[in-house]
């Protein structure tokens, strides 16, 4: 393997998908990871579909490229070992058991850092390892709830809704792989690790930010606004002779050529609408009149308008056409390789760009217990790396 983080071994006990999703982003860019579960396999993703290619989930893919396998039980004092035996020689370890469980396989960070006092220890948790409900298990569903980020999402007619995707663990593995590499950086100083107790609720509530920010200066408790900004008009969705955009006016000279560019110039001269924030007290009557002037013509007739005058804009796209868009094929955003079970897989590249040491996709998504023999013959032979 080659990468920035190169020089960087993760024991990753992690499953579903906030700590995979860290690892993997850590191993995109270089580190060696290796994946611990159960024998037989205990990541629930395995088991999550369809769809499925040859008994292989599409769910457990999309989190667990670049990554060895092993499969150790955590119950037994041979498996607990194992890992101890492991500690020596890796720079960071990460799960996201439930507050405690760790304590209880004998695996907690008091001991693993007298192992090896330069281990970066990581702690993913739903609610965090102090509060009151430090004890309960976190579901992105539900931390989407708790935290506030339904009740911004939708409409007035949808009720709460919840994101697309669980965006609180892929926020929370990103939150965790910048801590990590944090710890990694502060580590060269001090020559000491520590330890990281991240939470998907902390994560989920500093994704509020603007309308956080909103509510905590004005104490006025957010609506939901569905496709339009709470600070910005417009910035919203409109539909159009054929289908649906996006327009996204940053400000007032963004507005004012909009205004030419539909041929109504007269609405950026206009009192009720010269200002963003006199736009955002008369959205109600803005819109309207902006939408008549978007049902005239195609989706592509206005996207070309709007690129030749610098005015934000961009389709609603579905998958298919997501996949077949030029410009993320130009970026290497859709890969193609090879599964020994799956066979020929499809996989979502990484955004990740590096000049010197780019993000390589080196080991496709392992099998439960690919690598064990392997990982314990290197550890019978006491050689230390298993790359």
């Amino acid at each position: 393997m080659s990468g920035a983080l190169k020089h960087i071994r993760i024991l990753d006990l992690s499953r579903v998908l906030a700590g995979p999703f860290c690892t993997m982003t850590l191993g995109d860019l270089g580190a060696e990871v290796i994946k611990v579960e159960a024998p037989g396999g205990s990541d629930d993703t395995r088991k999550w579909g369809p769809p499925f290619k040859n008994e292989v989930s599409a769910y457990y893919l999309c989190a667990n490229r670049n990554k060895k396998s092993i499969t150790v039980d955590l119950k037994s004092t041979e498996g607990v070992e194992i890992i101890k035996e492991l500690v020596k020689n890796s720079d960071v370890i990460i799960n996201n058991f439930k507050t405690g469980t760790m304590e209880k396989f004998g695996l907690e960070y008091e001991t693993l850092s007298k192992i090896n006092p330069q281990l970066v220890y990581c702690s993913i948790t739903g609610f965090g390892e102090t509060g009151p409900n430090k004890d309960m298990p976190g579901y992105d569903f539900i931390i989407q709830a708790m935290s506030g980020l339904m009740s911004i999402t939708g409409d007035e007619k949808s009720g709460p809704q919840k994101y697309g995707v669980a965006i609180t663990d892929i926020l929370t593995g990103l939150y965790a792989s910048i801590g990590i590499q944090g710890a990694l950086l502060e580590r060269t100083q001090s020559g000491k690790g520590q330890k990281l107790d991240i939470s998907l609720y902390d994560s989920a509530v500093s994704a509020l930010v603007n309308i956080g920010s909103n509510y905590l200066m004005s104490g006025d408790i957010p609506e939901r606004l569905g496709n339009h900004h709470a600070n910005i008009v417009p910035y919203q969705t409109f539909k159009t002779m054929d289908g649906e955009m996006v327009i996204a006016v940053g400000n007032d000279n963004q507005f004012k050529m909009l205004c030419k560019l539909i041929n109504k110039p007269e609405y950026s001269e206009d009192e009720r609408f010269k200002t963003n924030p006199n736009r955002v007290e008369n959205r109600d009557m803005l819109i309207p009149l902006l939408q008549d002037a978007f049902l005239t013509e195609p989706t592509d007739y206005w996207q070309e308008k709007c690129d030749q005058h610098n005015i934000p804009c961009g389709p609603i796209q579905t998958l298919d056409e997501v996949a077949q868009d030029p410009q993320l094929q130009a970026r290497e955003m859709f890969i193609d390789y090879d599964h020994p079970t799956a066979g020929s897989i499809k996989m979502i590249g990484s955004p990740l760009k590096l000049s010197r040491t780019p993000v390589s996709i080196t080991r496709h998504p392992p099998n439960a217990g690919e690598h064990n023999d392997d990982i314990l013959d290197q550890l019978k032979n006491k050689s230390g790396s298993t790359r």
